[in-house]
């Protein structure tokens, strides 16, 4: 093979049983490379605004890179849609056994783009360039670990969550162990009544050349501070990073340090680990414990770890497992459902609602577990509630402060201990998020000396970059060492001319066209902003009586709506749609901004 060659797109249409494949316009292949930058340019054509992301009309792409199969350290997948969550533009990813198929099962398409809703439950099968749709009913029901069971082949599944079309569904691969997961990808599959889809394939034959560049890339990345530090400890060291600067949510925000860290932190996940996922791999992967019924299975990542485990008072390693495995095993986003359970103990520890659940308290792992499984069936009133999001139960019960995002629940990085949190979690683009951009890693340890000129730059090229490395959909900690030519050298090796200039462009326009579906749909300033929650000082540890200054915010807020060429209520403007190479494509439908805020200066914001 000379080169992957993708032009393709696999169209699966589950209202009418038909599948049928289809080139993707030239145009969109160079503006928009794959991936996240793919899937947001067909969600931009072919949604309406306004359509019910649960309904027949909304599109779930499944997506890969022009490289995929090929790149350093794992493959990846991009889950594309309109999530349930939020209303929002949604781009998840997955790595894991699924990854890797169907980058070859389909050498010459990006994947597949799914629409309509079957009338009874189905699975797509992939093998050879070709995809086939087949009943499900046998399946439907089962948890992520017994659809892959019972299946031959690479799994990307939907648990109970999905089938009952939980806001934060995940889509599970390798029997629960990987996940798309944030914003609720699985209910939008689960409304569609797709149960699964297999892939049959094996590892692509690379040419020398890409066989040279991987083992090159690989090597920096074992040599890297990111390589080094994932090797080491993998995500679940966050948990001890979070607490050494005192910005760990615990018990559902009420502070930024947890007592009992250590005994849920890396040195904790090390001492009961049986092994790594990947151990001779340049990325080693996840630690594996063993389970409950003998077999081996994943450690929590890092946001599991904080969200169950001090976001609810949870000081016992097994517990805050057994708490990870349930999500995973149901199909549920572990951060939203961790904070979910963090607003029920916080509105039961205040007495403001009855909720007539026994126990439910900070630290029962018990309690939690229960909850967890009555969200994921729906089988409570409160369970019901809060399987439609933390915003849903404020507004049922008028209780609660656990913060959300554009209804996306918060990972554990308080911002109020690093004030580039705050605008990054305001400005992205599915909602709070901590994996746009992640300037807390940096700022914690220099708060004090960071601008609002350090904090925009650093957000918005943090964003920019990985839109870029999420439409190759290289893997988000390895593609660190693209860094500096955005995979401009990997292109090039398969005829692709980018440089790096293209390429932070072509990232700053794929960030920008989210933005005009998100305007689209009707978000605008208002949905850029944080709850008053943040505005309450952090009671303790280091950044103990910090706050987000609301007046601050919101002249960060106008710096980074002026780095983007955003007007100052956050619409792109003319302008920079015509610069970027947008105005073809933006409908009547897309309110533009009044007038350029943009400056020479604010030109180039990637690190």
């Amino acid at each position: 093979m000379s080169s992957p060659g993708r032009r393709d797109v696999i169209r699966v249409d589950l209202s009418a049983g038909t599948v049928v494949r289809e080139r993707v316009p030239d145009d969109w292949r160079r503006d928009f490379l794959g991936g996240k930058g793919l899937g947001a340019r067909y969600l931009y054509d072919e949604l309406d605004a306004g359509i019910d992301p649960l309904g027949p009309d909304n599109r779930l792409a499944f997506f890969v890179g022009p490289l995929s199969g090929y790149l350093p350290a794992e493959s990846r997948y991009a889950a594309v849609t309109k999530s349930p969550l939020t209303g929002a533009f949604l781009d998840s990813y997955s790595g894991g056994s699924f990854a890797d198929a169907l980058a070859v099962a389909l050498p010459d398409a990006f994947g597949l783009l799914v629409q309509g809703a079957a009338d009874e439950p189905v699975r797509l099968t992939v093998a050879d360039g070709e995809a086939a749709l087949r009943p499900a009913d046998d399946l439907w029901g089962a948890d992520a670990a017994a659809v892959d069971d019972a299946l031959d082949g690479a799994v990307a599944c939907i648990g109970p969550a999905g089938e009952n079309e939980v806001a934060y569904a995940t889509i599970a691969s390798d029997g629960g162990d990987h996940h798309a997961g944030r914003g609720g990808a699985g209910a939008v599959m689960g409304a569609k009544r797709l149960k699964a889809v297999v892939v049959h394939g094996d590892s692509p034959e690379p040419t020398p050349e890409l066989a040279e560049l991987r083992q090159r890339y690989d090597d920096a990345y074992r040599d890297d501070d990111t390589g080094r530090w994932q090797a080491a400890g993998e995500t679940v060291e966050s948990v001890d990073f979070a607490n050494e600067v005192g910005v760990l949510s615990t018990r559902g925000w009420q502070a930024g340090t947890f007592d009992d860290a250590a005994d849920i932190g890396v040195e904790a996940v090390r001492e009961a680990s049986t092994g790594r996922e990947n151990e001779s791999d340049a990325v080693p992967g996840g630690f594996r414990v063993e389970a409950a019924d003998g077999e081996s299975e994943s450690v929590p990542r890092g946001g599991a770890l904080m969200s169950l485990g001090a976001g609810l008072g949870v000081d016992d390693f097994d517990d805050v497992a057994r708490l990870g495995a349930t999500c995973d095993l149901l199909g549920m986003d572990a951060i939203s459902a961790g904070n979910a359970v963090a607003w029920a103990m916080r509105a039961a520890d205040a007495d403001a609602v009855d909720f007539e659940v026994a126990d439910l308290a900070f630290g029962d792992a018990d309690a939690a577990e229960a909850l967890l499984t009555a969200i994921a069936a729906r089988s409570t009133t409160l369970g019901d509630t809060l399987a439609d999001g933390v915003d849903a139960a404020r507004e049922r019960y008028g209780a609660g402060t656990v913060p959300t995002v554009k209804s996306m629940e918060l990972p554990a990085y308080d911002p109020r201990g690093a004030a580039g949190m705050a605008l990054a979690y305001a400005t992205s683009d599915r909602g709070g998020c901590h994996r746009r951009a992640r300037p807390v890693e940096r700022e914690a340890f220099a708060r004090d000396e960071w601008t609002t000129a350090d904090r925009v730059a650093t957000v918005v090229g943090a964003q920019n970059v990985r839109s870029t490395l999420w439409s190759l959909v290289v893997d988000d900690f390895a593609g660190e060492t693209m860094w500096e030519d955005l995979g401009a050298e990997w292109l090039s090796a398969v005829g692709l001319d980018y440089d790096r200039d293209s390429l932070a462009t072509l990232g700053e326009r794929v960030w920008t066209l989210v933005r005009l579906f998100n305007v689209r749909e009707g978000f605008a300033r208002a949905d850029d902003s944080l709850p008053e929650l943040f505005e309450d000082p952090l009671p303790d540890g280091p950044a103990a009586g910090r706050t987000v200054d609301r007046e601050a915010f919101d002249a960060m807020l106008d710096a980074y709506y002026a780095a983007r060429g955003w007007s100052p209520d956050g619409r792109p403007t003319a302008e920079t749609v015509d610069r970027l190479g947008l105005t073809a494509v933006v409908d009547d439908q897309t309110p533009l901004g009044a007038a350029a805020a943009r400056t020479d200066s604010d030109s180039d914001h990637t690190p």
